[in-house]
């Protein structure tokens, strides 16, 4: 709309000489300039509209962790799960809104870390609006409840709340600040010098999301231990499966229907038109948008078949929670990607990223480490695999029509673009298991020390819903029947088996 101005003095030649053609310029021109003020103030509208929906469908994702989360535990820990993530959103909304927006996004700033908008003071700007505020709250959110899932059933609550506001306030803004801020140094929208003439290209945060909150849960997992029971005095690995998968699939969709926003919601706004395409005027932004939701969805379908067939030959059985969690693999791997390859290289990114978590959950086992939702392998081992995916199969016409005027822009080394991607992606993995080793491991080795990070061996033989929360989370029984001794399902049974 810049460019739709009108001029009364050049304007008023083209009226002919009558006595009234300058009013009549300056009036026609008014007009256009109203007209114009409307289309302006209704694009605006438009995107910000578009992001905010966005916003919505991401935050939706909290309810598919906590039905995941919930399926994924046993019985005696739901409540617990479920709380923990209530409190990641709550939590994480105070300490984002009072220090991690600003740390993320406070332009203008260095390359390492923003200075301004803390409580969002002297937001909105000319950089964005609130519902770019909430976005980005909505993606911080999503990393804390990432890490929950690593430390569940034996987490002392408090260290809930000390991890996910270190996370939510800090780790992950400052991570974000580098790869998605214009100041950011490994930022491909930054302003000047591009790291290895590219910078980072990890659209929808396959790095910043999902390798910040996986490597977070690795070293909590690490830090506390196994759950008690999780592997024999031999050291082999002994199952101590969730209570429902019914909760599991729930959640999986939830969190299917919320990429939606996550991934295409990334573009943070609609009403664009893309120069200089081989299409028609039909072809914009929206396009863009419409493709990242067909490869977001042909990952994860892909990831989902390939974790079918492939557990059915490793274990002999179809099983419903493997194909769950190889399915949000593919999300998770195609997240950073998916704006900027063709639907074709993501089923090969999906039946890679199903292998890479199979293969994350061996080692796993070898190694002794328990993760109830196997969210470091997940996120983190999935995550990694995106960054490097995108590095080889990132499109150079997509990547010029989201990432405009850096002519000669690397794009993916098996699509003929050099390696200069691949290496600034090689350095994104890097920095994020380094900062987020350094930072999340010292908060629970912390914790760790202080005595409030893993709850006793009783609590833990008990379940936490009954030493925590006053009460387990399903009633067997109704205590007013007189016959409730006789006819309630054996409770106590059932958690000393499961223990």
């Amino acid at each position: 709309m810049a460019g739709f101005t009108c001029s009364a003095a050049d304007l008023r030649p083209l009226l002919g000489t009558a006595a009234n053609a300058t009013a009549a310029a300056e009036y026609i021109c008014n007009g256009f300039d109203t007209v114009s003020n409307k289309l302006v103030a209704a694009t605006y509208a438009i995107d910000n509209t578009y992001l905010l929906f966005s916003a919505y469908l991401v935050f939706s994702m909290q309810l598919g962790f906590a039905m995941l989360c919930a399926g994924s535990v046993r019985a005696k820990n739901t409540m617990n799960i479920m709380l923990t993530n209530v409190l990641d959103a709550a939590t994480g909304s105070l300490f984002y809104y009072l220090f991690g927006f600003a740390l993320a996004f406070g332009s203008p700033s260095n390359g390492f870390v923003g200075r301004h908008f803390f409580g969002l003071e002297k937001y909105p700007s000319p950089s964005g609006d609130y519902s770019f505020f909430l976005y980005q709250w909505s993606f911080a959110i999503a990393a804390a409840g990432i890490t929950s899932g690593s430390i569940a059933e034996r987490t002392q609550f408090v260290a809930y709340l000390i991890y996910s506001s270190f996370l939510t306030g800090l780790v992950y803004p400052i991570v974000s600040h580098w790869f998605w801020s214009t100041d950011g140094w490994a930022s491909p929208v930054r302003e000047g010098h591009l790291l290895f003439g590219s910078g980072v290209i990890d659209f929808a945060g396959s790095g910043v999301v999902h390798m910040v909150g996986g490597i977070a849960g690795l070293w909590g997992a690490l830090v506390e231990g196994p759950r008690m029971g999780r592997f024999d005095g031999d050291g082999k690995p002994v199952s101590l499966r969730g209570h429902s998968g019914t909760l599991v699939v729930l959640g999986t969709f939830l969190l299917w229907f919320g990429w939606y926003g996550f991934n295409p919601g990334s573009f943070l706004s609609i009403l664009k038109t893309y120069e200089h395409t081989n299409y028609s005027s039909y072809y914009g932004q929206w396009s863009a948008i419409g493709r990242t939701a067909v490869t977001t969805t042909i990952a994860g379908s892909s990831a989902a078949l390939t974790t079918l067939f492939g557990k059915r030959l490793l274990t002999g059985h179809w099983n419903v929670t493997d194909v769950c969690n190889g399915l949000l693999g593919g999300f998770a791997a195609i997240t950073g990607g998916c704006s900027v390859v063709d639907p074709w290289a993501a089923i090969i990114c999906g039946f890679i990223a199903a292998w890479v978590l199979i293969g994350c959950n061996k080692l796993a086992e070898m190694l002794k480490y328990d993760d109830p939702l196997e969210a470091a392998q997940l996120h983190g081992g999935c995550g990694a695999w995106g960054i490097i995916f995108t590095a080889l199969f990132a499109k150079k016409d997509y990547v010029n029509e989201i990432y405009p005027g850096k002519p000669g822009r690397p794009h993916g080394l098996l699509m003929g673009g050099g390696a200069r991607l691949l290496a600034a992606h090689l350095i994104q993995i890097l920095v994020v298991i380094g900062w987020v080793s350094v930072t999340m491991g010292s908060v629970f080795w912390l914790l760790k020390v202080f005595g409030l990070l893993r709850i006793s061996a009783d609590a833990e033989m008990a379940g936490l819903d009954v030493t925590s929360h006053g009460g387990l989370a399903y009633a067997y029984h109704d205590e007013n029947n007189d016959q409730s001794e006789k006819n309630s399902f054996p409770i106590a049974n059932m958690d000393s088996s499961n223990a």
